[in-house]
């Protein structure tokens, strides 16, 4: 059987990482484009089983990536998320988000690679509405998705996109919640959050990979007729004080944390979109009470060691 090539953009982030690992481990031959910028830190284990080609900004650079690599399928997971934007954000969000994006379809286009899998945001979905950006990043994630429809209907792609919820995972060096909770745990300290009654989807990344790899298939033996979509959703959504009650059940001790010491945000999320189709042939497996505990446990780990 021939060697599937992946193409994977994002692939030095958390979420990008997990599937170059994922893919590598299924016989995938794999090729990131990365920015100047970008550390490979992520990738240490596997930067000798991977191709790094670095973006210099041109579509001329794009196009000359992807004649090189001419891969199977590309995983579009490149982003710059901004939960609050200011006015100097602005540029960084559109090249990141949408002109990016942009030139990889068009590179493709030009060179005759058609399966594409994108990764959307359940906060293009404030409100649960058929669109409704929460903030301006899930509105530039918006924007892209309409520039891929004139690629998919007029160039002949094949596409795919995942809309992700929250996401979690060991050596996720995210500052999230899971990475607050980590620090509350083992230094002590204290932390004031809202009232914690915000409903939050948390899925575990092994679980978010493996629907990228199920798009992918789905591209491979499939014919795609257009752009599907799906929600990636852990199937058990609860609110963040139940998240945290979790979290300190699996830890075995209370955190000093001080509910409603801060408001909600702006446009805060309080009920996820719900509306979204399961991707055919996929489901998650990851309860989050074993997914806390992979966390920790990855945690305790990485103490041990340093």
């Amino acid at each position: 059987m021939t060697q599937k090539v992946a193409l994977v953009t994002g692939g030095t982030g958390f979420v990008g990482s997990n599937l170059c690992r994922r893919l590598v481990r299924d016989d995938w031959k794999v090729h990131l484009i990365a920015t100047p910028n970008d550390s490979s830190a992520l990738l240490d284990d596997i930067r000798d089983q991977l191709q790094i080609h670095v973006h210099d900004g041109s579509a001329d650079n794009m196009s000359s990536i992807m004649a090189i690599t001419k891969p199977d399928v590309v995983f579009h997971l490149a982003s710059l998320f901004l939960s609050e934007h200011a006015a100097n954000d602005i540029d960084r969000l559109i090249v990141s988000n949408v002109l990016f994006g942009t030139q990889l379809l068009d590179a493709m286009a030009a060179h005759g690679i058609t399966r594409f899998v994108n990764t959307g945001t359940s906060w293009q979905h404030y409100g649960n509405e058929a669109y409704s950006p929460v903030n301006l990043y899930a509105a530039t994630n918006q924007a892209f998705e309409d520039i891929l429809l004139y690629y998919v209907e007029a160039k002949g792609v094949q596409a795919i996109t995942l809309k992700l919820f929250d996401t979690y995972g060991p050596n996720d060096p995210r500052p999230k919640l899971f990475h607050l909770l980590e620090k509350l745990a083992y230094e002590g300290t204290s932390l004031a959050m809202s009232p914690g009654k915000q409903i939050i989807d948390l899925a575990h990344v092994s679980d978010v990979v493996a629907a990228f790899e199920v798009a992918a298939h789905r591209l491979v033996q499939t014919h795609v007729v257009g752009h599907e979509g799906y929600a990636i959703s852990s199937d058990t959504p609860m609110s963040l004080q139940a998240v945290v009650e979790t979290f300190e059940r699996v830890l075995g001790r209370k955190l000093a944390i001080e509910w409603g010491g801060k408001p909600y945000r702006a446009r805060e999320v309080m009920t996820p979109w719900d509306k979204g189709q399961r991707l055919p042939g996929w489901k998650p497996a990851v309860p989050l009470e074993a997914g806390i505990a992979d966390l920790l446990t990855a945690k305790e780990k990485y103490e041990s060691k340093n």
